[in-house]
């Protein structure tokens, strides 16, 4: 059984409010973008659906929801620059529409980039992401994010969607793990 959060905490790196502000101006941006237009917003399992649930609320142009879920395994515990394999693919034709991908976390992009190579057979009219977290100081390729919620620092993080060993997803904020109390990531 998990210890109790707190226990892992090193600090709140950004707070709930702090949070649901930037959700919204994420939100006015995209309705700004696709005014007029129909969206369609795949998720990308499981991390991103708290961001997702967030972010629909407010947006008002008409959209779509799809989920994908993927896993990238390579020659190490932390490689992510692995084959990627689509554990759940879209259930929806994807050609001529307006996609964005909704995003976690972004580190390498390796994962993310395979995602969009993938999706851009299937002939969308265009394809942009939107992440809450760019940890941009880990980029080993680059993906084209239009929406950012925020560009955080080489740190391990969990709450609100990211997990830590799987649990903790349901935290209002997102926390920096305390490495001492916790040791390193699995990955």
């Amino acid at each position: 059984m998990p210890q109790p959060y707190q226990e892992y905490i090193d600090k709140i790196l950004i707070p709930e409010d702090k949070l649901q502000a930037r959700v919204r101006e994420l939100a006015a941006e995209i309705n700004r973008d696709y005014a007029g237009k129909e969206l369609l917003v795949i998720c990308i399992l499981r991390g991103g659906v708290m961001f997702l649930t967030d972010l629909i609320r407010h947006i008002e142009v008409p959209l779509a929801i799809e989920f994908m879920a993927v896993s990238s395994y390579g020659t190490g515990v932390r490689s992510s620059q692995g084959d990627v394999r689509i554990t759940l693919d879209l259930n929806t034709n994807i050609y001529g529409r307006h996609v964005i991908i909704v995003e976690d976390i972004i580190d390498s992009g390796h994962t993310l980039s395979s995602v969009i190579d993938l999706l851009k057979t299937r002939d969308p009219a265009s394809i942009y992401v939107c992440t809450l977290l760019d940890k941009y100081e880990r980029r080993e390729v680059e993906v084209p994010i239009r929406y950012c919620g925020f560009k955080i620092k080489n740190e391990f993080v969990f709450g609100y969607g990211l997990d830590m060993d799987e649990y903790y997803r349901n935290l209002p904020f997102i926390a920096t793990v305390d490495l001492d109390k916790y040791g390193p990531p699995a990955g």
